[in-house]
């Protein structure tokens, strides 16, 4: 007779756990972001188009599911349930809440639901720190600078500082003024003794860094002029719509997944609507893992990231399963109650 599966047990894990396994584990996070993004350039994962539910009565407000199925050898199914309300900025609360959803791949049985709005920032911060190290020609960048200043930036600061970034100065700027210099007060506590500079105009702290991290709540794009660029950073383009087709139309374009890429008029995809091809993309950042593209100095290097839901499903796995190896999983007892097909209450 085979054997039933069985019904996995139910864990709820808080921000609080999520934070204490990641804190500290920053290199490990990187080594799992890179480990997805080979599992996803084989095709050992799914990953189909994100779903926003928006609202008529609240315009600049969305909530975003996020299905995902990773493969290798911690195969896991799941889903992240991620909202972006601007408003709550005003009111002295981060803009982005989530939960994370994950299902056993033998039964589909949810087995875990964590915050994740913490997995969804390291996720985001270590795809950015991969990129910046994989992209950089020659060493590694040490001017950097910051446009757009809230919880996404800080943690692609700590993620550079964490795998062993070093800073000559680092240049911050922000539409608030005030969002900009409580940022780079974070830097100054933070950052060593790199030097912090808040500058005025986007176009200023451009032509000041060899390395520019877009974390905007941009919808449209703002930066047109590829002068600013002259100097051929490398640019983490994370918000996706801060930069004009003919920003990218004058650099080196690498993407996460160029499909998913090129959808909700983000920056590739005006792009790609202004010229009817994709000429432009250069590769993906797995085909730069697999050393399958040159990266030319004379031009700027543009990384675009959508933000695979796939990344998120095997940042959940590996904080759940630290936890249980640790025996501190929160488990709901009884939270599956209808087991038995007709219910008998003590079938066997």
């Amino acid at each position: 007779m085979s054997s039933q599966p069985l019904v996995p047990p139910f864990a709820v894990i808080t921000g609080a756990q999520v934070a204490e396994v990641l804190t500290g584990s920053e290199k490990q996070v990187v080594e799992q972001v890179e480990e997805v993004y080979r599992l996803h350039g084989g095709g050992d994962t799914v990953n189909p188009p994100s779903y926003f539910l928006r609202f008529p009565d609240r315009p600049s407000s969305r909530i975003i599911a996020l299905p995902a199925s990773v493969g290798g050898e911690k195969a896991t199914d799941g889903l992240k349930w991620i909202s972006s309300f601007p408003e709550n900025v005003a009111a002295g609360i981060p803009r982005a809440s989530a939960v994370l959803i994950l299902n056993d791949h033998a039964t589909g049985y949810p087995f875990a639901c964590l915050e994740s709005s913490i997995i969804s920032a390291s996720r985001t911060a270590a795809s950015a720190a991969l990129a910046a190290d994989r992209l950089s020609r020659g060493s590694r960048p040490r001017r950097v600078g910051f446009i757009g200043t809230g919880l996404i930036a800080r943690y692609i600061h700590h993620y550079l500082a964490a795998t062993d970034w070093t800073f000559d100065q680092l240049g911050v700027h922000d539409l608030s003024d005030q969002h900009a210099r409580s940022f780079a007060g974070y830097l100054g506590e933070h950052a060593g003794d790199a030097p912090v500079t808040v500058h005025a105009t986007a176009e200023e702290l451009i032509k000041e860094s060899d390395l520019v991290v877009f974390a905007t709540v941009a919808g449209s794009p703002h930066v047109h002029d590829p002068s600013w660029f002259a100097h051929n950073p490398l640019v983490l383009n994370v918000s996706l719509r801060d930069l004009a087709p003919e920003i990218l139309l004058a650099s080196t374009n690498i993407l996460d997944d160029v499909e998913h890429c090129l959808k909700a008029d983000t920056s590739p995809h005006l792009t790609e609507q202004l010229t009817g091809n994709q000429d432009f993309i250069d590769g993906t950042l797995y085909d730069v893992l697999e050393g399958r593209v040159d990266l030319p100095d004379d031009r700027p290097v543009v990384f675009s990231p959508f933000g695979l839901g796939v990344l998120d499903i095997a940042l959940g796995r590996y904080v759940h399963d630290q936890l249980r190896d640790a025996g501190r999983l929160g488990v709901v007892d009884g939270f599956f109650h209808e087991l038995d097909r007709y219910g008998r209450t003590n079938a066997k």
